[in-house]
């Protein structure tokens, strides 16, 4: 290209079928590709065509064979994981083949299934951002076990071990969303990793002292059995206490069969309401163990502790005994009681707590992302 033309950058990433913490991180280097540099395509396994966000939908998608089938597009797309390695061998031969015609100087995936074993052309870097090694195959295959789901998961499992650790070699450099997920890549790929967190929209997310803080407990995120809202409902029951729970998912009518009348299901809801509930609540139980867990970062931003597992993501994220309490043994009885005591002083003085909490979220902001993400493009564009 002519020197006074700006670098090309590509962008990879698993699927588009929802927008949540993946998509968000997606969505904010699109930004910093769009404003720094020139976007070429953006590479995925298979995109269901819904609307995202102006910088992802400003660029032009590229799909795999996945996209083609009936299943590819639904929630049923992890049924077809033995096709995961041919669809991004194929998703690769396009990248080979658009390189050809206009070559790019970079690209940059962001994983947490596959494409981050996408191939870049010779002599371009690949810059992974990897939320985790997909979770069903080497983190938590005993919670995928049921049925024949976990049939197909045990049968698929070791070849694509194989096949994953083998295209860990396609990444030049790995960006861990926490320390958490560097052990994981360790473990699972034998890399090492720079760790950038995710970033927490925390010019949106804000305390506000003018509204008082409430006596209910609260739960945000999909309803899936990972993510151990079970725990929270009966934390709440143990404690008499009232828990709003935020978000969907599969794992609902079994919450809903476990919950009292102290609990209410809101389903999703608008972001402005989210940060209403993120000002009033008392506590945020998060129980599970996230690869980072962005929701932990949004309470604190708004001045609300977390009760977290004293596991993954959360040990970059809370400080304990500061803006929260990390719970070594997440049972029902002693969430509970982390939260009661929590819950007092935020009833009666709310200001300290909420005030770390304010000061803790503010190291995980978008301009803090920015500036880490930007520096590591700069790395391996003049690597």
């Amino acid at each position: 290209m002519p020197p006074h033309c700006p670098l090309r950058i590509a962008l990879a990433h698993d699927w588009l079928c929802g927008f949540r913490g993946g998509e968000a991180v997606l969505d904010r280097i699109a930004r910093i590709v769009v404003a720094d540099y020139s976007p070429a395509n953006l590479y995925l396994m298979t995109d269901d065509g819904r609307p995202m966000t102006p910088a992802i939908d400003g660029l032009p998608h590229t799909t795999s064979l996945l996209a083609k089938l009936p299943a590819g597009n639904t929630t049923l797309r992890r049924w077809l994981l033995p096709l995961y390695p041919r669809a991004v061998d194929g998703l690769s031969n396009r990248l080979a083949t658009d390189h050809a015609r206009q070559p790019i100087d970079l690209l940059i995936s962001t994983s947490s299934a596959a494409i981050k074993g996408l191939r870049a052309p010779p002599g371009v870097p690949h810059l992974c951002y990897c939320h985790s090694p997909a979770r069903y195959i080497w983190s938590q295959s005993t919670q995928y076990s049921g049925g024949l789901r976990g049939l197909g998961l045990r049968l698929a499992r070791g070849n694509f071990q194989k096949w994953d650790r083998r295209t860990a070699a396609n990444v030049t450099q790995f960006i861990a969303n926490s320390h958490h997920t560097a052990r994981e890549i360790k473990r699972c790929f034998g890399r090492d990793s720079l760790i950038i967190h995710p970033p927490a929209r925390t010019e949106f997310f804000t305390p506000d002292p003018s509204i008082p803080r409430e006596d209910f407990w609260l739960c945000v995120g999909a309803l899936e059995p990972y993510k151990r809202f079970d725990l929270a409902i009966a934390a709440a029951a143990f404690a008499r206490t009232k828990l709003l729970i935020v978000g969907s998912g599969s794992h609902e009518l079994a919450l809903r069969r476990q919950a009292g009348p102290n609990v209410e299901f809101l389903g999703r809801v608008p972001d402005e309401q989210l940060r209403d509930l993120y000002r009033r609540a008392s506590v945020l139980l998060f129980p599970q163990i996230e690869d980072f867990g962005i929701v932990a970062v949004e309470a604190q931003a708004c001045g609300l502790p977390v009760v977290a597992a004293a596991a993954g993501g959360a040990l970059d994220s809370v400080v304990d005994d500061q803006t929260g309490k990390l719970v070594t043994d997440p049972t029902p009885d002693s969430l509970s009681a982390a939260a009661a005591r929590i819950r007092k002083h935020m009833l009666n003085d709310p200001a300290p707590w909420s005030q770390h909490c304010r000061a803790n979220a503010e190291r995980f902001s978008e301009s803090v992302f920015d500036a880490k993400l930007r520096e590591a493009i700069l790395n391996q564009l003049r690597g």
